[in-house]
């Protein structure tokens, strides 16, 4: 009998896991054994690369719930969580790991923020801090939250939201605005200019923690336990630069596929509707013809970046939803020209990223509103 598609995927998926994560238990409940690999990881220093590894958090999660074996769910949960704490070890302290970044302490260890993983220390390529990297691992930890009924995750978010926020405002023109990379110690700015959904990201990511921790707190209060942080003051502060700052679309399909993921979580928002309305558009008449065509080994095929092409899919995939749409239907064709191509490419350096955001497009999961919840 031919395999169905979602087992197809599924198979797909943890393979492609596997060969950034793995070996990891995929039978035993027992993940004391598993430590993240350090060589190569997810291709950043020390193993660890921000954006990578908040897809492999969230991607356990994905694999918790659509693993559908006795341990399955604790199994993954305790992968995620392992993964989430050795980023925090690795990318909170500093590179040579003998101290945690200025400002965090035992008790806060995340209120230095997080290094962003690049393997040189300086340069125009060197570590520091992006904003939509933070935002995401917030995400990641939100949804690990939710996950597992820990309120713990979200708090952790919520801690490194307050921490970050003013290091990443400035004024341009008399209005609020942002900056897109800082330094390792959130001292210096690296680079002035403004990322173009970074208010957005903001927006949404602080809100879903903020209604997280109202939900925790609900529980906590009947315990006595003090309650979180209020993140209210950043996202009146992402909507003023939202309100200054019109959004608009490259073509790249990165940033397609985020604007749509972003926008999934707020469709009747007037931003939302501006993002997703040319974004549709674009995805049609532009990255779809371009991505459906064969991969090769070809001069083609080397200027195609893999996992930004899996980004667009995984938004299309959250916006659209519905198996049946054309725009749906055109993320696989993108993905089939993919299989096969990356679970042995040579490139090292990028294979990680890859992989990782190739497993979330194959199925977006935990990346998708209401997936997981406390209900």
């Amino acid at each position: 009998m031919a395999m169905d598609w979602k087992t197809r995927y599924l198979a797909l998926f943890e393979e492609a896991m596997q060969k950034v994560y793995g070996p990891y238990p995929t039978e035993s409940p027992d993940s004391a054994s598993w430590e993240p690999p350090a060589n190569p990881g997810a291709g950043g220093h020390r193993g660890r690369y921000l954006w990578t590894d908040a897809f492999g958090v969230i991607n356990f999660v994905t694999l918790s719930r659509e693993k559908k074996g006795p341990h399955s769910q604790k199994l993954y949960l305790e992968l995620a969580k392992k993964l989430a704490d050795t980023v925090h070890s690795v990318l909170g302290r500093t590179r040579d790991g003998s101290s945690r970044l200025p400002g965090a302490t035992d008790e806060e260890p995340l209120k230095g923020g997080l290094r962003i993983g690049k393997l040189d220390a300086d340069g125009p390529d060197g570590d520091g801090q992006y904003h939509h990297y933070l935002t995401l691992w917030m995400f990641a930890l939100n949804r690990l939250s939710l996950a597992t009924g820990e309120a713990r995750w979200n708090a952790l978010a919520v801690q490194l939201a307050k921490a970050i926020h003013p290091h990443f405002m400035t004024k341009r023109g008399g209005h609020d605005s942002m900056v897109w990379k800082i330094s390792m110690d959130m001292r210096r700015v690296l680079v002035n200019s403004k990322g173009n959904l970074d208010d957005v990201d903001g927006l949404v990511v602080y809100q879903l923690l903020q209604e997280t921790a109202k939900k925790f707190n609900k529980e906590s209060s009947n315990k006595g336990s003090a309650p979180a942080p209020s993140l209210e003051t950043e996202i009146e502060h992402y909507r003023r630069i939202m309100a200054t700052h019109p959004k608009s679309l490259s073509g790249d399909p990165l940033d397609l596929g985020m604007s749509l993921w972003i926008s999934h979580f707020h469709r009747e928002a007037a931003w939302s509707r501006g993002l997703a309305k040319p974004g549709l558009r674009i995805a049609r008449d532009r990255f779809f013809p371009a991505a459906q065509s064969p991969v090769t080994a070809s001069r083609d095929g080397h200027y195609r970046l893999a996992f930004r092409e899996f980004g667009a899919c995984l938004g299309i995939k959250c916006y659209v939803d519905d198996p049946s749409n054309s725009l749906y239907a055109g993320t696989e064709a993108v993905l089939d020209a993919w299989e096969g191509k990356l679970l042995n490419a040579a490139d090292k350096d990028l294979r990680p990223i890859n992989l990782a955001m190739y497993a979330a497009a194959l199925i977006p999961g935990a990346f998708r509103d209401g997936y997981v919840s406390l209900e």
